[in-house]
């Protein structure tokens, strides 16, 4: 089929045709050798209008097809690929259209289905392979109640220390970098609904007031949450995870994730480290700057 027989099919308007319509499009499109850049354009301006008409059949098909092409349209990808794993697989599996912030910001959407099939991916990025694992790590609630409890008590030993060291000399304040068991218990904590075992993780990690931690973790600015997994030198996309799973709906888009990284990047380890430092002393925190991380 040629470039021309396409553009045929984009301006028809058989009313009550919107299936065969969308099917035929995405066929004559697919055939084609090298799409001009026109013709990508066209595809997204004649199906997403049929979007929300046709059938999950019809979306399982687009998404198989389009999951081959090199030069598949963006709108099209994006919404195909937020619809349930069961239509947007071959996407996520296969689709050269997606890329890696696209990826993570699909994972911090939709979870644990949505990274199945990422993870099936040829030559996925490392760092979000480790992070399908750590998200598809087996875990009870049982286990995360008695992370919770042990949290209270290393808060009750932390306490009795600080009161034996009241008269002597106080060490300056330090973060110890999160190792991966770190990582993990903060992000099995992240994805339960009672936050308060997230609030105890992140008082843990960063040897602070449970308090202090609900604070950061609740504070209307995201960049109190990145400023204190920056302090854990957390990679990126680690944070961007346990960010994600903690504040469900942050990142609603890419340009979101866009700036989730940019900031996150932005952000010194050792300046990181001494804003918590004044947290943990009973400093205000209050959003810098009155943003969030909402792409706007």
């Amino acid at each position: 089929m040629s470039s021309s027989d396409f553009r045929q099919i984009a301006i028809r308007t058989e009313a009550g045709k919107a299936e065969r319509l969308f099917r035929a499009a995405i066929s004559a499109f697919c055939a084609l050798t090298r799409p001009s850049r026109r013709e990508i354009t066209q595809l997204d301006d004649l199906t997403l209008p049929l979007f929300d008409e046709v059938s999950p059949e019809a979306r399982r098909f687009a998404a198989a097809a389009l999951s081959e092409c090199e030069s598949a349209p963006a709108g099209l990808v994006k919404r195909l690929s937020d619809e349930p794993v069961e239509i947007s697989a071959p996407l996520l599996v296969r689709s050269r259209a997606l890329a890696d912030v696209e990826l993570i910001a699909l994972i911090g959407r939709h979870g644990l289905p949505h990274a199945r099939a990422i993870a099936r991916r040829k030559e996925l990025h490392p760092t979000i392979a480790s992070l399908v694992r750590a998200l598809d790590r087996p875990g009870t609630s049982s286990e995360q109640k008695a992370s919770a409890t042990q949290g209270k008590a290393a808060d009750r030993t932390r306490d009795q220390l600080r009161s034996m060291m009241a008269d002597g000399p106080h060490p300056s304040f330090s973060v110890t970098p999160a190792t991966p068991h770190g990582f993990g218990r903060l992000l099995d904590a992240a994805l339960d609904a009672n936050a308060a075992f997230f609030h105890t993780a992140l008082a843990d990690a960063l040897a602070i007031e449970f308090d202090a931690a609900r604070k950061i973790a609740s504070s209307s600015d995201h960049l109190s949450l990145l400023t204190a997994l920056r302090a854990l030198e957390l990679r990126e996309a680690e944070a961007f995870l346990i960010t994600s799973a903690a504040l469900p709906g942050s990142f609603p888009d890419t340009g979101s994730v866009r700036l989730f990284i940019e900031r996150y990047r932005g952000l010194e380890p050792k300046n990181a480290i001494a804003r918590v430092a004044s947290w943990a002393k009973g400093g205000d925190i209050s959003p810098a700057g009155g943003r969030t991380l909402k792409a706007g």
